[in-house]
């Protein structure tokens, strides 16, 4: 793999990933741009302790363009985007318009012992996925995938060294159920300088194991589930994919490392060798899941979000890398909408049973 670094107009860092290593990326950004600021703060709840990022200055971001004014596809045709290549492998840029920034300003004159807040600072990258506006994740090749999760793993130790930063997160979301507003192949990474609620929570759960039964939680987690294969959706040398026993979305899959590690940077040659065939027949069985023989063979594609769990900067060592790979969707043409008990109360309430999405992900196997 070959990183080249280089700068948008506005000062903001861009890189491009490529599989081979002779590639040359000597593009310049001529767009007329001022440089960019952030507004970000980070507000404590007093109630329950979580942190709430407030980013006034993303209500003017890009919304739904049209194909033909992506700022995701390449710069071509006398048309200036965010990428200024003609062609690119995998780009990843700093947001433009960031939730969390490393100049966000500091926040004065908040003295009220409950209103416990900090600037935003932080960062928030895109990563884009393939240059062709038209695919999709599930689309790419098996080395296109691989270069992805190269990526992946070059900006978790990048970030992860960067001071205040306490938790790097990589994601994807897809669709606009789920609320995309940008159609081109792409996720996000966020550098955060708390760790967030679900990771906390897990923290402390996994700390309650190991103090009960000496062991981890997620080791024993993941030998169970590859004990009883009746939520194993697919299992190959180095991981094992399985729908949680208390899954909260209608189709939710786990997608483990079979030996326990933190982050992405700890994975092996052999272990990031197997993942892309794994993760893109998993996207690809989403794909299928709400086709019904005979028709509909043309339903859109399913909307869904992959989110790489990782372990925090500080306190993480009990925790385990993995990929939570979910969908809103719980039937044709039916959505799960996250109603009064789930958004009120974080109470969720599943449609599915848990082995009878395994089971639907199996069926629909390539």
């Amino acid at each position: 793999m070959k990183k080249t670094t280089t700068k948008l107009a506005d000062g903001r860092e861009l890189l491009y990933f490529d599989g081979d290593d002779a590639a040359l990326r000597d593009s310049t950004d001529l767009r007329p741009l001022e440089p960019t600021a952030s507004l970000s703060e980070i507000r404590r709840d007093p109630v329950t302790g979580d942190w709430v990022t407030v980013a006034a200055h993303r209500q003017g971001r890009t919304y739904h363009p049209p194909a033909d004014e992506c700022p995701l596809c390449p710069s071509r045709d006398g048309r200036l985007s965010e990428i200024p290549a003609a062609e690119y492998q995998v780009a990843v840029f700093e947001n433009r318009f960031p939730s969390l920034a490393a100049d966000a300003a500091r926040v004065t004159g908040r003295d009220h012992p409950l209103a416990g807040s900090g600037p935003g600072t932080g960062r928030c990258e895109v990563v884009c996925f393939t240059s062709d506006h038209e695919l999709s994740f599930a689309d790419l090749s098996e080395p296109q995938a691989r270069l992805v999760l190269d990526a992946w793993t070059d900006r978790t130790a990048e970030l992860s060294a960067l001071p205040g930063v306490r938790q790097v997160y990589c994601f994807e979301n897809r669709g606009a159920e789920i609320g995309v507003t940008l159609a081109h192949p792409h996720g996000q990474i966020y550098a955060f300088p708390f760790v967030t609620p679900r990771t906390a929570r897990a923290v402390e759960q996994a700390g309650r194991h190991r103090e009960r039964t000496g062991r981890n939680l997620f080791e024993d987690l993941l030998a169970a589930e590859r004990a009883d294969p009746a939520r194993v959706v697919l299992a190959g040398e180095h991981w094992t994919a399985f729908v949680p026993f208390a899954a909260r979305w209608p189709y939710e899959v786990h997608l483990y490392p079979n030996r326990r590690v933190p982050d992405l940077t700890r994975l092996t040659e052999a272990e990031r060798a197997e993942f892309p065939r794994l993760y893109l027949e998993l996207l690809r069985r989403f794909d299928r899941l709400f086709i019904e023989p005979g028709h509909n063979e043309h339903a859109a594609p399913t909307p869904y979000i992959a989110a790489w769990h990782q372990a925090p900067a500080l306190g993480g060592d009990e925790l385990a890398l993995h990929l939570e790979l979910f969908t809103i969707r719980r039937t044709v043409g039916k959505l799960k909408f996250l109603a009064g008990v789930e958004s009120g109360m974080d109470a969720f309430v599943n449609d599915v049973s848990p082995e009878a999405a395994a089971q639907r992900l199996r069926e629909v196997a390539s």
